[in-house]
């Protein structure tokens, strides 16, 4: 099965910066998207950027010029680079991976990471 788990979430002030690391394991898988969702309290999940193998980005309306996602396919990794950030962007933050191992297609969700913008 394989594994994702993201880090770097934390606290920090409007205005400032984080940046999310998610790294994908386990044996004979490739990904072919991978991709950062948030969910606030009483909230539905949503799609905040997504890059494929082939280095195409999409973005949130809200997270449009603040935030950038990029990968190392290499490594199997996706990072998420967030500037500029607001009290609205406070939200648990899972990485998401889409791709498929010997047998299967997976779609496969890390356990979460709590970004917090509060002064």
């Amino acid at each position: 099965q394989v594994q994702l788990v993201e880090s770097g979430g934390g606290l920090v002030q409007p205005g400032g910066s984080l940046r999310l690391s998610c790294a994908a394991s386990g044996s004979a898988f490739s990904i072919y998207a991978m991709g950062w969702y948030r969910q606030a309290p009483g909230k539905q999940r949503e799609l905040v950027a997504a890059i494929t193998s082939g280095g195409s980005t999409n973005y949130a309306d809200s997270v449009k010029g603040r935030f950038t996602i990029s990968r190392d396919n290499a490594r199997n990794t996706v990072y998420l680079q967030m500037n500029s950030l607001k009290p609205e962007d406070t939200a648990v933050y899972y990485c998401n991976g889409k791709g498929s191992t010997r047998r299967i297609d997976f779609d496969s969700w890390g356990q979460g990471t709590q970004v917090t913008v509060s002064s």
